[in-house]
């Protein structure tokens, strides 16, 4: 067996894998070339530079695993080489300490200007009084997300000598507390506790100018903000103008909404109280020795017959498990982020039912299908190998029933999440091979497609409410692309709007929607 190593990956990872087989180590590559010499190829490890595409992954005729030397998977098409068989792997944890470290460092070169410091004594100035610093002990640091990254943080922030508050609607407070942060359950309590702000979560709709004009005027004035996590959680221009008013006093950024291309970020025209750094979060010779090792194992255990330790698509599931139900596997991963996405509060347990013929069927593969939807809905990185783990690392407990009464349908999944604040509850299922229905949402029956983008919208049963809320959407050109209105089982005066949309709605229409007369409430789910 042949493997292609390229990007300038660290040599460990060619030892690694000349356990398994034969390795050759190229440059990066064009399309064209990587097409030209592929099918010769079992396997192909890259990191960022080389873009692999569906193209590529045709003209692998026995490829069996792709892996990439880093946290993502961006630069691999994966939906291409999943159809193919072919198993993509990464490492999620490689760069943890690096990313956590980064932080760290550029919290202390902004609360002692030392960046600022460095370049007035290079220009041969002795300034020391216009340098002096703040220390962090006895400080409040509020941290946004509180994932191996953000824990870490916390927990050396702590041993410094920092109070620390910590906002993450998927950790549960017992969690919190066991690493000696202050639990802080609801947002809008969360702005004026902090002296310092650093965020760790993911890049989403939700968290996208999550640190914006508002928030910020929020918080205590002379405020520290710091973000290594994904450029755009703090919107930038109205970071600039906080900078300027003095509301925020400094702030330290790693990473930006338009990356590599920052000579138009508003915050280049700050000139004080400012750390930048590009994207160095990652950046260490032992994060990039630890990424390279580990996904090198897990090319060289998969090309022994052996399994990946860190997959992210389906085809590290084993076969026969697989096959039974693999016509099931999209729609339970859909149920399960169609209902936290709707759920009110932290996950507490889980109940799973399967009806119909999955009753006879293992339905392992699907259990872990939908705690990757429920996971991937709010977290970076989930795959079918560690979602059951974040499942027992956070203490939720999981539940599986089934039943041959299959109902109106051959076969039928049920997810219940159980929260301090109530129990939500989705049902899915097939109507035919490969037609999904979500044919319950709580207390009402349905029966719709599980698109890309679906707005619901719970309503008092009178007139005209379809029309109002129609009218809404159509002001802020959004295209209704299906509708379905149906009556809650147990309250005939409440019915649902089950809304396909062309494009996201956002807050602001949201906000809009909730404000018509009779609506109850107006969420938007992304699947």
């Amino acid at each position: 067996m042949k493997v292609l190593v390229t990007d300038k990956i660290n040599d460990i990872a060619c030892k690694i894998i000349e356990e398994a087989a034969e390795v050759d180590v190229l440059p990066t590559m064009s399309e064209d070339e990587l097409i030209g010499i592929i099918d010769k190829y079992d396997a192909l490890m890259v990191r960022s530079q080389t873009k692999v595409t569906s193209k590529i992954i045709e003209a692998a005729k026995n490829m069996k695993i792709i892996g990439r030397a880093g946290v993502g998977v961006d630069n691999i098409d994966v939906n291409a080489a999943t159809q193919k068989g072919i198993i993509v792997v990464n490492s999620p944890d490689g760069n943890t300490t690096a990313a956590a470290e980064h932080t760290l460092a550029l919290m202390l070169s902004m609360m002692r200007n030392i960046p600022a410091a460095c370049k007035s004594t290079r220009d041969g100035k002795w300034e020391r009084s216009k340098f002096t610093g703040t220390e962090v002990l006895g400080k409040t640091l509020g941290v946004i997300g509180f994932g191996k990254i953000g824990s870490y943080v916390a927990k050396v922030a702590m041993a410094m000598g920092m109070k620390v508050f910590v906002y993450d609607p998927f950790a549960t407070e017992e969690y919190v507390k066991s690493a000696g942060a202050e639990y802080v359950k609801d947002l809008k309590d969360f702005w004026n506790l902090f002296d310092i702000l650093t965020v760790h979560v993911p890049k989403t709709p939700e968290t996208i100018n999550l640190v914006n004009k508002e928030t910020i005027a929020k918080m205590k004035d002379g405020v520290k903000l710091i973000n290594c996590a994904r450029g755009g959680i703090i919107n930038e221009t109205d970071l600039k103008e906080a900078l300027e008013s003095g509301k925020v006093s400094s702030c330290a950024i790693d990473v930006y909404a338009d990356e590599p291309e920052i000579s138009k970020c508003p915050l280049l025209e700050v000139e004080k109280n400012i750390v930048l750094t590009p994207h160095l979060g990652a950046s260490t010779s032992e994060a990039q020795i630890n990424v390279a090792v580990d996904v090198a194992n897990q090319i060289r255990d998969v090309l022994k017959g052996g399994s990946a330790l860190h997959a992210v698509n389906i085809p590290s599931l084993k076969p026969e498990k697989l096959e039974p139900v693999k016509d099931y596997m999209e729609l339970a991963e859909q149920v399960g982020s169609f209902a936290q996405q709707i759920s009110t509060d932290n996950v507490k347990s889980l109940e799973l039912s399967f009806k119909g013929n999955l009753a006879d069927l293992d339905v392992s593969p699907l259990e872990t299908a939908v705690l990757k939807g429920i996971f991937s809905s709010y977290l970076q990185d989930v795959n079918y190998v560690n979602a059951p783990i974040i499942a027992k690392n956070r203490g939720i407990n999981v539940t599986t029933s089934k039943s041959s009464k299959s109902g109106d349908y051959a076969g039928t999944i049920t997810v219940k999440l159980i929260t301090n604040s109530g129990d939500t509850v989705v049902s899915g299922a097939l109507i035919a091979k490969n037609i999904k229905r979500i044919v319950k949402i709580n207390d009402y029956n349905t029966s719709i497609e599980p698109e890309k983008h679906i707005l619901l919208v719970p309503h008092d049963n009178k007139p005209a409410m379809v029309a109002q809320v129609a009218t809404v959407i159509g002001e802020d050109n959004i295209n209704i692309e299906s509708m379905l209105v149906s009556p809650n089982s147990k309250n005939k005066n409440l019915s649902i709007m089950i809304i396909g949309t062309d494009k996201n709605v956002k807050k602001e229409s949201l906000e809009k929607i909730c404000s018509v007369n009779g609506v109850l409430e107006a969420k938007f789910i992304h699947l």
